[in-house]
């Protein structure tokens, strides 16, 4: 619901009351961010000090993803059935908790379970921070312009986790655990004051407890899995079991939901073009950019002896386009919509990852690594405001949380899935005792499954090229009661 102190003025300006509620929004999707990429240099000096060996390393960062990838479908819909405000807000207060505990703590295990809750909370705020936008900012140019800022505060937040983590590293790897905690706390004391009130979703049938379960269950177990199978084997029992599992569970899950009266998530959104295209292409973009981010980083720090902050800067480039693009991407989607900036920005995607095999043990900075770092850059800049864009348009209100979560889904289990799939053919291809030269063979293709997912996202989102743009906004894959209200039917909308 829309608070009249956050409607925007008939001219549509922004009021300062509306600028602070997106400020509060960005600010912890920034942390959330910021939070995945800044632990990753702190790694060897945390197992230095706690005395950590390189598998229990490993969960302080998969900890993470399994607590905000396993529970982000259930974070989205309990924002829609308890208020986005409140769901926010407690999660909020929770991540600066758990902020604060991982820079104190001194045991491995702890560390790993301070990890696992502030993914956890993440899994909140994050699909109730976007449904408070597209609840807030009515669709379309308002609405776009907020996203295309939301958005790319992400992108910011993960670029400047690099560099953050690089400099706070040097001094204590616990300033990089507990930066997060103070500023958590001001957006929570901010959001107290500037959120709209948001009310309860009305008339909803009971809480689909069977499907909520079963949801958040094959979620975790699917990225338990992923996250494991390169230590223990792609091909070892325990992993085709589990994925075994997984495929027994999500079949037990769609089958509730599609008897559940409120289900936790409809299935019926699914059956919308734009809705599939903007899942699979959120899928592809980051599974393609984490292993092209964990494959550089290790060939920029291992093979030319570069240190952390090096390495950071080098990425540095890419985060900036994104940040300057942030308040000028409304109008370019407004202009293009969004199926088209998917497109060119998944075609600038794979020409950035292609280039960046040409890379050598001696590289020149700016004629071979700057390049991809430009186009990758602009990628993100284009593609990611206008995936949540695509994903959000002419979806019902009280529906928001359980899209934005599924979105959301789709970003950290792709991150998830290809990581190990492009972990596990460098691991195979790499010989015992390598040269450099040998290791960086070993790592060409990684770059070409990386260069490859890219190539699938770009074919995933071609077909949405056809469809013509409306002039007016519509809703995709109403329920059946909805869709009986409606005078004449009206095109899906990308």
């Amino acid at each position: 619901m829309t608070s009249p102190l956050n409607t925007p003025a008939s001219d549509g300006r922004w009021t300062p009351r509306l600028w602070g509620t997106l400020l509060v929004l960005c600010a912890a999707m920034f942390l959330d961010a910021l939070d995945v990429s800044m632990v990753g240099v702190a790694l060897p000096s945390i197992g230095s000090e706690l005395g950590l060996s390189t598998s229990t390393l490993q969960w302080i960062v998969s900890g993470y993803i399994l607590g905000y990838g396993g529970l982000l479908l259930l974070g989205g819909r309990t924002a829609d059935l308890l208020g986005r405000r409140q769901v926010f807000l407690v999660a909020l207060g929770v991540f600066a908790l758990a902020s604060l505990l991982g820079g104190l703590v001194d045991s491995g295990p702890l560390l790993i379970a301070s990890r696992f809750v502030k993914g956890l909370s993440a899994a909140f705020t994050a699909p109730a921070g976007l449904s408070i936008i597209t609840t807030t900012f009515a669709e379309g140019p308002l609405r776009n312009r907020a996203l295309s800022i939301y958005t790319t505060c992400a992108a910011t937040g993960f670029s400047m986790g690099l560099v953050l983590s690089g400099l706070l590293t040097e001094a204590s790897w616990r300033l990089t655990m507990l930066l997060p905690a103070p500023v958590a706390v001001l957006a929570l004391v901010a959001g107290l004051k500037l959120l709209p009130r948001s009310e309860r979703e009305k008339n909803h049938n009971g809480y689909d407890v069977p499907g909520a379960i079963l949801g958040t269950a094959s979620m975790l177990l699917l990225v338990f899995t992923v996250v494991q199978a390169p230590e223990v084997g792609w091909a070892s029992a325990r992993t085709l079991l589990s994925f075994l599992a997984v495929a027994v569970l999500l079949t037990v899950f769609v089958r509730v939901e599609r008897r559940s009266a409120g289900p936790l998530i409809r299935l019926g959104v699914l059956r919308s073009g734009p809705q599939i295209r903007a899942q699979l292409g959120a899928l592809t973009l980051f599974g393609s950019y984490v292993g092209f981010q964990f494959l550089v980083t290790i060939y920029m720090q291992s093979l030319l002896g570069w240190s952390a902050l090096h390495t950071a800067l080098a990425f540095l480039p890419a985060g900036v386009i994104v940040a300057l693009s942030a308040t000028k991407m409304g109008a370019i989607v407004d202009r293009f919509g969004t199926q088209r900036l998917i497109v060119a920005g998944f075609a600038l995607m794979i020409t950035g990852y292609a280039l960046f095999l040409r890379v050598s043990l001696d590289p020149s900075y700016a004629t071979l690594i700057l390049p991809s770092m430009v186009l990758i850059g602009g990628a993100f800049a284009l593609v990611f405001p206008s995936l949540n864009i695509q994903a959000t348009n002419g979806v019902d209100d009280h529906e928001q949380g359980m899209v934005s979560g599924l979105l959301n889904t789709s970003v950290q289990v792709g991150g998830a899935i290809f990581l190990a799939v492009v972990t596990a053919v460098v691991t195979a291809g790499t010989p015992e005792n390598p040269s450099p030269q040998a290791v960086l063979d070993a790592y060409r293709p990684g770059l070409i499954v990386v260069t490859g997912i890219a190539l699938a996202g770009l074919l995933a989102t071609l077909p949405g090229l056809r469809t013509r743009r409306p002039s007016r906004s519509v809703v995709v894959a109403k329920s059946p009661q909805q869709q009986e209200a409606l005078a004449e039917p009206v095109p899906a909308r990308d």
